[in-house]
């Protein structure tokens, strides 16, 4: 009775906050939880808050009129537009003990993934539940960590998201693309909006993203409701890889931009000391792949500046990994922020299109000059930035456009900004991950995680925001002879490598796409570069691992599309491995011009020895932490380090 009677004065005093960074109401959902069992950390135990804040958003004031559609959204009594953002947060039990940096993480499709990254936990959203702390990293240095649901449409089931107003009245063509990788028929599946009216819908069907649409007999669908159809696909002529696009006309758009807002006025409200038990000083955003992109987004799109308080900086550092030269579809009528533009699917929609780069630079397609720090600059409220992306983003990402302008010429990063390529790794793997199969995918799949860089990483933000401490210099390649890029072509790979496929072309596309049409159309193309490879076919630049450094496999941030599956290009998020062989006569045998182990590492001791010297360079140059240093000298004394298939 005592606990039921503290919790309801504990809501009641939550929805009666004074507004603070435009939050104004944060509700929490019962009291303040014990998580991770009690486990105690270096920074003490930490507790579990969920909550629901709500926004309200004046539409006049500049830092609120870019977001679509906000002037026709319902307005309150006051005249603010509402939305309401699920919110998580975990912080030190004794905010004394904490480090005062608020690491906010945007969900990754509603989904906490920092666990699996800086934790090596081996699933998702332990860490947001306070149920799997991994390793503990982030808990151990003292973090207050946060998420805020920001996705207004689709997200993981029970993940956090926002519920944004929708437009009345309004209605317009909106269109889907459905990749099924499989061969079912009929097939069921979910629009972004729902129907206006089934009148006029189109369904058509492409091998590959650049082939004309089709409209055969064969093919039908129908509506289950307003937002569900049935796809009757063509029993011929159509792989599982194959893209279906419809185009029907949609009711009910949602303002999905002010998900921006949302995380803005959280970490704001969080700073401010607008929750009792919350000290920070500093705040970092963070974002993996999709909402990596999102972190560049919101720094594009002129959100680091506060509503209020006279326009500081809401986020002192951000952290974006994984989103190559991307960004997101989300502030624009019809938005589908869950869009990922591939190599081989949705490729039509807005979220990877000029600017690429941080530094200023000039669209030669269409003379528009933008950089994604052009108005933080404007409004003096840039953050540290340091971007990471594996190997995988330069073919399924375009990252080269970070560090090249338009036409493929060098761009230098800004001062401000930190890059790393993680050579040899695919988009995202677990820390338990192993070489495996998937149906869609040609070669076994590459199993390398990233967390021991990133934690380094992370740690040296930490010191450039607090202290001032210039970060590692940046491992990005760039273009020119010696800046380590190259053309895609033919022979970027050695050719006699067997069952390594690599074909020119086999990246994602970067293209001026035209949106004002439906469905779009590409105006042009950018040059896309790729990592120099060396003798073993294993990237030459950037951050390499000792994996790389002492390898025993040549390890592909691609994967080429199986037969069946739209054979050629990458395979989504996927890279590969290809292993050494084992001896000599085996090497010989195979006609493998790559050294086989046994005459790389005449002895386990030797091999143990090229990887301990190479995590340790790297630590000496802080892209790796000691203990990570140091477990990789264990790992591959136990001959653990990577699980090769054979």
């Amino acid at each position: 009775m005592r606990l039921a009677i503290a919790a309801a004065a504990l809501l009641a005093a939550a929805a009666a906050l004074p507004a603070r960074a435009e939050v104004t109401a944060f509700e929490q959902q019962g009291p303040a939880a014990v998580a991770f069992g009690g486990r105690e950390f270096a920074a003490g135990r930490y507790e579990r808050i969920a909550a629901r804040a709500t926004v309200a958003l004046d539409p006049a004031n500049p830092r609120n009129a870019g977001i679509a559609d906000i002037a026709l959204a319902p307005r309150n009594a006051a005249g603010r537009v509402e939305a309401v953002a699920d919110v998580v947060i975990l912080r030190p039990a004794d905010p004394a003990r904490g480090n005062r940096t608020l690491l906010l993480e945007a969900p990754n499709r509603g989904r906490e993934l920092a666990g699996q990254l800086f934790h090596d936990s081996p699933a998702a959203n332990g860490l947001v539940q306070g149920t799997e702390a991994g390793n503990g990293f982030l808990l151990d240095r003292g973090y207050t960590l946060a998420w805020v649901g920001w996705q207004a449409d689709h997200t993981a089931e029970g993940g956090l998201r926002l519920r944004a107003p929708v437009v009345p009245n309004v209605t317009g063509l909106s269109r889907e693309e459905f990749l099924f990788e499989h061969g079912r028929s009929p097939v069921e599946a979910r629009l972004s909006y729902p129907a206006a009216t089934e009148e006029g819908a189109t369904l058509s069907v492409r091998a590959r993203p650049g082939d004309e649409r089709q409209h055969p007999e064969t093919l039908r669908f129908r509506f289950l409701d307003p937002q569900r159809v049935e796809i009757a696909r063509p029993p011929s002529g159509f792989d599982a890889g194959a893209l279906y696009e419809l185009v029907y006309t949609a009711r009910d758009p949602v303002v999905a931009g002010m998900g921006f807002a949302a995380i803005r006025d959280v970490a704001a409200f969080l700073r401010g000391g607008g929750l009792a038990g919350v000290a920070v000083d500093r705040a970092v955003f963070h974002g993996i792949s999709q909402s990596g992109r999102l972190v560049r987004d919101f720094l594009h799109q002129g959100f680091n500046a506060d509503e209020r308080d006279g326009g500081r900086p809401v986020f002192d550092a951000m952290l974006p990994h994984i989103p190559g030269a991307r960004r997101t579809f989300t502030n624009a009528r019809w938005a589908q922020p869950g869009r990922n533009p591939t190599a081989h699917g949705d490729r039509g929609y807005p979220a990877n299109q000029f600017p690429f780069a941080y530094e200023d630079s000039t669209d030669h397609l269409t003379g528009r000059a933008d950089g994604l720090l052009r108005r933080c600059r404007e409004s003096r409220t840039c953050p540290k930035v340091i971007q990471a992306d594996t190997e995988y983003e330069f073919f399924g990402a375009h990252a080269s456009l970070l560090a090249t302008d338009t036409r493929g010429a060098p761009l230098p990063l800004p001062p401000e900004v930190r890059a790393y390529l993680i050579s040899g790794h695919p988009h995202f793997a677990p820390a338990n991950g192993e070489p495996g199969r998937r149906p869609e995918c040609a070669l076994p799949t590459n199993p390398l995680h990233a967390g021991a860089p990133l934690r380094a990483l992370l740690v040296a933000l930490e010191a450039w925001t607090r202290d001032g401490a210039e970060p590692p210099a940046s491992r990005f390649p760039a273009a020119g002879d010696e800046g380590g890029l190259a053309r895609p072509t033919e022979g970027l790979y050695p050719a006699a490598i067997p069952g390594l496929p690599w074909r020119a072309g086999a990246h994602a596309a970067a293209e001026l796409v035209d949106d004002s049409t439906m469905p779009p159309a590409v105006r042009g193309t950018y040059p896309v570069l790729l990592p120099r490879v060396d003798t073993d076919g294993n990237a030459a630049v950037g951050l390499r691992l000792p994996v790389l450094e002492a390898p025993r496999a040549t390890y592909l941030g691609w994967n080429p599309r199986a037969e069946g599956f739209a054979p050629g290009a990458p395979c989504t998020n996927q890279g590969a491995v290809l292993p050494f062989a084992a001896t000599r006569a085996e090497r010989m045998a195979a006609n493998d011009p790559r050294a086989s182990v046994e005459e790389r590492y005449p002895s386990a001791a030797d091999y143990v020895e090229e990887v301990r010297a190479a995590a340790e360079a790297l630590a000496r140059d802080r892209l790796l932490l000691e203990p990570d240093a140091k477990a990789m000298a264990e790992a591959a004394a136990a001959n653990t380090l990577a699980r090769l298939p054979r």
